[in-house]
């Protein structure tokens, strides 16, 4: 027997299990098993890729989270991972016979801190159907309302109805804490939109095949449905839970007044970080918060968050504003002063960003109306006194003209 030596590692026979042979070159077993695993951890960087279609790493989805909502870090966190983790999972449901279970997320916070913005921010970049339902508009089966079917019919239409790409899209369920079993009485009767929405709710959100009425919010006999396998759909469910963490004032009315000093445990309460526990108490069932692992919590916005959601997103109400006076050829600009006064009265209204819309809405209303009646206005200025009714705004002529004095409407 001739004593072949491996080309590769130099191993001879004797060294080894076996070395294969072609004509004047050599392999052994373990070269062999080398290059299988290389060529093996290629392949599923390949595939990552071409399942990918613009998704990256963690990193880099909140880079791109980054560029629509202010704040919320620590959010922004949790989700890019949950995401980033969730479509690895769609690509390899089972790798070296460990079987990857669904993560759904669950974004707890007040009104106007970014929950549903977060959700479509997500969709956007992963190009996938998404679709938005309010939880408090369902109701158990059976009763006036719509089935929790119709949160997959939502789905499956903005898919364009292809099944396929709708079973691999994301859900946001808006209001979910509205769901929740507020009475502890059994005789109070059947919580149709409350206990029962959320028995109705696990089937989906853990996965399995569900008959979806292709059109309107309830199956029938004659209605057309159609399977549908949410397995690989990623929902993400958002609410205020307003009480659970201590910080307002339904909560603060039922605590007992003390006199003294605060406990460094009665400290840290109000920081304390919410658990599966405290929604259970709040009035979800264990076997809901079980299928939704992914806990995120959203702090209020502050004053200078509002000012940057005003002028740093891509989409920036601002940046609107500018855009639509630039088509009638007029430069809008907004002082610092006018930005800091209408953070402060969205944070006064106890809105957050939702309501910055509506306050920019009612300044701008009189400039939209009278602006584009009048001739060689080259820039517009808003100012804090214009604001507040107490000044005229500020315009600049390309041409010495008369000004015409447009105060906002009180």
């Amino acid at each position: 027997m001739e004593n072949f030596t491996c080309d590769f590692c130099g191993k001879e026979v004797k060294d080894v299990e076996r070395i294969f042979s072609a004509e004047k070159a050599h392999i052994c077993n373990e070269c062999i098993s080398t290059c299988f695993d290389v060529m093996h951890k290629e392949e599923l960087k390949k595939e990552k890729k071409d399942f990918q279609r613009g998704l990256s790493i963690p990193t880099k989805l909140k880079e791109h989270l980054d560029n629509y909502v202010i704040g919320q870090e620590e959010a922004k966190k949790v989700l890019s991972v949950a995401l980033y983790s969730h479509y690895k999972r769609i690509d390899k449901p089972i790798f070296k016979n460990v079987e990857i279970e669904k993560s759904n997320i669950m974004l707890i916070g007040p009104t106007g801190s970014g929950k549903t913005l977060l959700a479509k921010s997500l969709a956007k970049i992963m190009d996938v159907p998404f679709a938005v339902a309010d939880a408090t508009a369902l109701t158990e089966a059976g009763y006036v309302g719509e089935d929790v079917e119709s949160i997959l019919s939502r789905l499956l239409a903005s898919a364009d109805f292809d099944v396929e790409k709708a079973q691999k899209g994301i859900i946001y369920i808006d209001e979910i804490d509205k769901v929740a079993n507020k009475s502890e009485s059994a005789t109070s009767g059947r919580d149709v939109s409350g206990e029962g929405v959320q028995q109705g709710l696990l089937k989906i959100l853990e996965g399995g095949e569900v008959y979806v009425p292709i059109k309107g919010s309830r199956k029938s006999a004659t209605a057309d449905t159609v399977l549908f396998d949410t397995t690989h759909v990623l929902f993400i469910c958002g609410g205020a839970f307003v009480g659970l963490t201590g910080d307002d004032e339904k909560s603060k009315k039922f605590q007992p007044k003390t006199v003294g000093f605060l406990n460094e445990k009665e400290d840290e309460k109000e920081d304390k970080e919410i658990e599966s526990k405290d929604l259970i108490s709040f009035g979800l069932i264990p076997e809901f918060i079980g299928r939704i692992p992914v806990i995120a919590t959203l702090n209020p916005l502050t004053i200078d968050d509002l000012i940057r959601v005003l002028k740093e997103p891509k989409n920036a109400i601002i940046k609107q504003y500018q855009a639509l006076f630039e088509l009638d050829g007029v430069d809008l600009e907004f002082n610092d002063e006018s930005l800091v006064e209408m953070a402060t009265m969205a944070e006064n209204k106890g809105v957050g960003a939702r309501g910055l819309r509506s306050i920019i809405e009612k300044i701008m209303l009189p400039l939209q109306y009278r602006l584009p009646a009048e001739e060689n206005i080259e820039k517009c200025i808003i100012t804090k006194e214009f604001i507040d009714g107490d000044a005229e705004v500020m315009l600049e002529y390309s041409k010495p003209q008369k000004k015409i004095a447009t105060k906002k409407a009180k």
